[in-house]
């Protein structure tokens, strides 16, 4: 933490199917100097795109779309005008990062469909906001006296995303810390961004418009407790009931769909939701998240079940990351009983 200005760091191991050790270190505001501890909330930034896709698995299940139907059946709005290549754009597509959008829209970089959608991977965020979209258009509602303009120009009215999801997914899992809404209880425990050198940003405070935008793709306000309670769901799943998946619905969600690269030993690819590495040891199941002042891991080993959350309140945060989480990775999978 020294080394990289890193003001604040969360720390839960699983082992076993449970969580073995959490621990926060530092401060959450290098300002106030409040401690880190259990209850410390961070942005996930994009490790919230795996708890939408559980949430989506749950919806398929319901019946109340399928994986493999092009979400234009499921709405009247038009995503995206003049390229009839959205007609074939699917919940599978978006969830494997495979529908041909690229990560955001600007000014700079319009809105667009790079490639016909399934025949290769381009990382998306816009992806998970159209899914969000249409899903609230099907279960949701739009509040349209509450709207805001966001990247381009782009206008997006509030919607009910945050109590839909504590609903069907946060508070059934006990992840009691978490939301997407700036609230009194979230902040009381929030930590603070921080810049490189590690001087403080300026809170953010997320409204329901910008979690209509940003919520499937980075908003989860969450502890390390708490996203390692959603990834024992993933991990050591209980019985299927109204919010758990069945183990056929969480095969397919972790089933590696699209192959992104190849190293040494090992091969990238993605799922619903998911990255997988493929290694000689078993499938290693993750997702990052990276915005300005947060940075943050998780992977879970299914045949293990390990896994572990680092979640940092700093933008030098990703280098933290790079140099502790391979050593936890080796001690947390490959000697689970230790």
């Amino acid at each position: 933490m020294e080394e990289t200005n890193v003001p604040g760091v969360s720390i839960a191991l699983i082992r076993d199917g449970k969580v073995a050790w959490s621990r926060g270190f530092g401060v959450k505001d290098r300002v106030s100097g409040a401690p880190v501890d259990g209850r410390t909330v961070f942005e996930a930034a994009s490790m919230s795109k795996p708890v939408f896709a559980y949430a989506v698995m749950k919806l398929c299940e319901r019946g109340v779309l399928n994986l493999d139907t092009p979400l234009v059946k499921y709405t009247r709005q038009r995503f995206l005008k003049g390229d009839p290549r959205l007609d074939r754009i699917t919940a599978r597509h978006v969830l494997s990062h495979t529908a041909g959008f690229q990560d955001a829209r600007s000014g700079d970089k319009p809105l667009r469909i790079h490639f016909n959608p399934g025949e290769k991977w381009m990382y998306s965020g816009e992806g998970y906001f159209y899914l969000q979209s249409v899903i609230t258009g099907i279960t949701g509602s739009v509040n349209p006296k509450e709207c805001r303009r966001f990247e381009a120009d782009f206008e997006v009215c509030a919607t009910d995303f945050d109590a839909k999801m504590k609903t069907n997914l946060l508070a059934p899992f006990g992840m009691y810390e978490s939301g997407y809404l700036w609230t009194e209880t979230i902040a009381r425990n929030v930590a603070r961004p921080h810049e490189a050198g590690g001087e403080p940003l300026t809170y953010r405070k997320p409204t329901a418009a910008g979690v209509a935008r940003y919520g499937a793709m980075g908003a989860l306000l969450t502890t390390a407790n708490d996203y390692a309670k959603f990834l024992l769901e993933v991990l050591d799943p209980k019985p299927r009931d109204a919010f758990r998946i069945s183990r056929l619905s969480l095969t397919e969600m972790l089933r590696p769909h699209v192959k992104v690269e190849d190293g040494n030993g090992y091969s990238i690819w993605w799922a619903l939701g998911w990255r997988v590495a493929r290694t000689a040891q078993g499938d290693l199941i993750s997702h990052g998240g990276d915005q300005k002042g947060f940075h943050s891991t998780s992977e879970i080993s299914a045949s293990g079940k390990s896994g572990y959350v680092i979640l940092t309140n700093g933008d030098s945060g990703w280098k933290l990351i790079k140099d502790l989480a391979p050593d936890i990775s080796g001690w947390v999978h490959l000697h689970p009983k230790a």
